[in-house]
């Protein structure tokens, strides 16, 4: 038996892409023979979130403790080092798979009632390959009879080309970032990208930039959506896209003390709500019973600039 369970392999003209039934991790996306994130093998556990489904939060909660309908609560520490409730309760389940076929997977699993968050919350992902790339979409809805918070995103880590990240570059839209306290990377505030390092609107190399930051006040276009551009020298990469469900997009340069893991990918996470959000409730979702909210996001193979020369987005 696989670490991470069942391999789902789904396929569309050059793309091809690999989900895993723990997790309902995206495990791998290639287009032809090129990687356009950082997976892993088929016979390793997920490493530090590679492609994880992160629900019903994202990002951080400091101490793992909140206040929800007057009630407080205490979440697992999974992130001792620092403190916090990590990324969801989902990216280890066991996640079914309810329908498939040559070019997409729907997985789905229920979030039952435990220490921390006593609620009823049932997840479906579609993952479905077509030209435009693959795109990913989670619902969620409300099971039980109480409303429970909720946010969302995704943890992939994009692979710009073969060379080092710090010849890569990013274009990502967004005109401020959240603060963070350098220890426990949790939020104290919200600043200006312009003039920083975090600065960037107009594409600019990574270089030595050290990011592990989100990033807010995004400019969507007149369709709602928002673009982010990862590339190398000749301008291929991989575009990640999202609409205004994501407030938030979270950067890291993934600056890791184990060597395979170091700057090996730039992990671009466009969340529902902030890093802890559960206790400052900026952005939370209160997802009533019965109720169910979406989430979609787009990965694409972007071409070298002489190829994208007079194209536009469908």
């Amino acid at each position: 038996m696989l670490p991470t369970g069942e391999q789902f392999a789904i396929n569309f003209g050059p793309y091809r892409a690999v989900v895993t039934e723990v997790g309902a991790t995206l495990r791998g996306l290639w287009y032809g023979e090129r990687p356009l994130i950082c997976g892993f093998g088929e016979e390793a556990a997920m490493p530090v979130h590679r492609g994880a489904i992160l629900a019903p939060w994202p990002n951080r909660i400091g101490d793992g403790r909140y206040e929800w309908g007057g009630e407080p609560h205490q979440l697992p520490i999974n992130e001792p080092e620092r403190r916090c409730a990590l990324h969801g309760l989902v990216a280890w389940l066991q996640w079914s798979c309810e329908e498939r076929d040559e070019r997409s997977v729907t997985l789905s699993c229920v979030i039952w009632p435990q220490p921390g968050y006593p609620f009823v919350v049932g997840l479906s992902v579609i993952y479905r390959l077509a030209a435009d790339g693959l795109t990913i979409t989670l619902s969620a809805d409300n099971r039980g009879s109480t409303p429970a918070p909720y946010g969302c995103s995704i943890h992939p880590y994009l692979v710009a080309g073969p060379k080092p990240m710090e010849s890569w570059n990013l274009r990502l839209p967004a005109a401020s970032f959240v603060t963070v306290d350098p220890t426990r990377l949790l939020p104290t505030g919200k600043a200006s990208v312009a003039g920083t390092d975090f600065d960037f609107r107009n594409g600019r190399a990574i270089a030595s930039s050290v990011v592990d930051h989100a990033f807010t006040d995004i400019e969507f276009d007149e369709s709602d959506m928002c673009d982010a551009l990862v590339t190398a020298e000749d301008g291929s990469g991989v575009a990640m896209t999202w609409d205004r469900r994501c407030g938030w997009v979270h950067v890291h340069t993934a600056d890791r003390p184990e060597a395979e893991y170091n700057r090996a990918g730039l992990a671009i996470e466009p969340m529902t709500c902030p890093p802890d959000a559960f206790r400052s409730g900026e952005g939370l979702q209160t997802l009533q019973p019965g109720a169910t909210v979406q989430s979609w996001w787009r990965l694409a193979y972007a071409p070298p600039l002489h190829e994208r020369a007079g194209r536009v987005r469908s």
